[in-house]
């Protein structure tokens, strides 16, 4: 049993396809549940995600680390999992989430991203991410545990403290404490189509320098609200 965790902002135009994948799984239906946080949407995000998701509610944390942790202290199973409100999950994303926990030392899994729009500029940056994320698994270097595609053992992730609200680098800074708990799991075949729609409208190296920049400032900046 695992607890799905959504974050969603004004994402009237793409929630629906998300949680169409996320409704349709491997796994039944009655084995998981998915709860979309609404960062306090002026479009019909909630109304759309009302007639998929489990449980839909307004966050009370700030940002989306906050968004997540409140979806997570809302839960109701021993597993949970979070991906984006633009993402497309595989349909068996759920069942390798799950069994990626079959060691039970296993506090933290993650798998590789595949861009939704196949053109070469998002072949490139998926190969990019990708290469982050299995250079930083099997080196253990780091872990390029990314917010869209991310499990955890609910009560090491408590024990954790959970995401620190940041504006940028949260999904790798909670891995640096996740792995004080136990294993961290990369799952190959854990996969979900990635929305690369920011990058195009804000540029990519400015997308990347904005977001080392934000990490090495300690992880808030004015520039940003949700």
């Amino acid at each position: 049993m695992i607890s799905v965790v959504i974050p969603a902002f004004n994402e009237e135009k793409r929630i629906e396809r998300s949680l169409i994948a996320l409704s349709n799984q491997t796994v039944p239906r009655d084995q998981y549940e998915l709860i979309v946080v609404d960062g306090g949407s002026h479009d019909k995000t909630c109304q759309i995600a009302q007639d998929y998701a489990d449980l839909v509610f307004v966050q009370e944390s700030e940002r989306v680390a906050g968004a997540r942790n409140d979806g997570f202290l809302r839960s109701r199973h021993g597993l949970v999992a979070t991906t984006d409100a633009d993402s497309i999950v595989a349909s068996n994303w759920i069942e390798q989430a799950i069994d990626s926990f079959s060691d039970p030392d296993v506090v933290l899994s993650f798998g590789p991203v595949t861009p939704i729009e196949r053109n070469d500029v998002n072949r490139r940056y998926s190969l990019l991410f990708n290469g982050l994320i299995k250079f930083g698994a099997h080196s253990r270097l780091y872990y390029y545990t990314l917010g869209c595609n991310t499990a955890f053992r609910k009560d090491a992730l408590l024990k954790a403290g959970m995401y620190r609200i940041m504006d940028a680098g949260d999904d790798l800074e909670i891995a640096v404490r996740m792995r004080k708990m136990g294993k961290v799991q990369f799952a190959p075949e854990m996969k979900v189509g990635f929305d690369f729609r920011r990058y195009h409208e804000f540029g990519f190296w400015n997308t990347i320098y904005e977001w080392y920049y934000i990490v090495l400032q300690g992880g808030i900046s004015d520039k940003y609200s949700y």
